[in-house]
């Protein structure tokens, strides 16, 4: 998994309320359990039917920023949603709200969500679609910063935060932990009342 830890980008509106999985990759995409090959079609119903979606206009391209709005995320549980949009070059979305497991697949898989105000976010909606704006989101230091100089905080659980910003998914976090396991084991081994529980480990 890619590390995430500041990424500074023009960034692009979705000024839609309630995107699900199904808008961010539809279901007849969904061919493959890989991760990779779902970026081409990344809101390619919204794409084709909106002329000014931030997708058709130019200096949106190689964006790696979504401001979006509420509930960001939502209806089905495919991972392939994230994969779409991490394919497709976005790092992080920022909205006021996203649903419970597509923030969990987007945890587990790269991809940083931003929660801000709802106010603060319709703001920067209205400001990306009206001209060039260059947010910087830093992990580390969970702050958002605009090319004027104004900031905001965002709250981010303490693990995810660990694993985003050193590219673990969680199968490499209990990798990059597996000396200690190894030691604690064999502590274990040794402990009478551990031995009686399971006499063959």
């Amino acid at each position: 998994m890619q590390p995430c830890t500041t990424v500074t980008s023009i960034a692009a509106p979705v000024a839609i309320k309630d995107v699900d999985t199904d808008m961010i990759i539809p279901a007849q995409f969904l061919t493959s359990i890989s991760r990779v090959g779902f970026g081409p079609n990344l809101f390619v119903r919204l794409r084709n039917s909106r002329p000014d979606f931030y997708q058709n206009q130019a200096r949106f391209q190689g964006t790696q920023v979504l401001i979006a709005d509420s509930n960001f995320g939502c209806g089905s549980s495919r991972e392939h949603a994230v994969w779409a949009l991490l394919g497709a070059g976005i790092r992080v979305v920022i909205a006021p709200s996203f649903a419970d497991i597509f923030s969990g697949n987007s945890a587990k898989n790269g991809l940083l969500l931003v929660t801000l105000p709802e106010s603060d976010v319709h703001g920067l909606l209205r400001e990306a679609s009206e001209r060039d704006l260059k947010l910087t989101v830093d992990l580390a230091k969970q702050k958002v910063r605009a090319d004027d100089g104004r900031e905001w905080d965002f709250a981010y659980d303490p693990f995810r935060k660990h694993c985003l910003l050193h590219g673990l998914d969680d199968l490499d976090y209990l990798r990059s932990h597996l000396d200690s396991i190894t030691i604690k084991k064999a502590e274990l081994r040794t402990n009478w009342f551990y031995s009686s529980l399971v006499p063959n480990r």
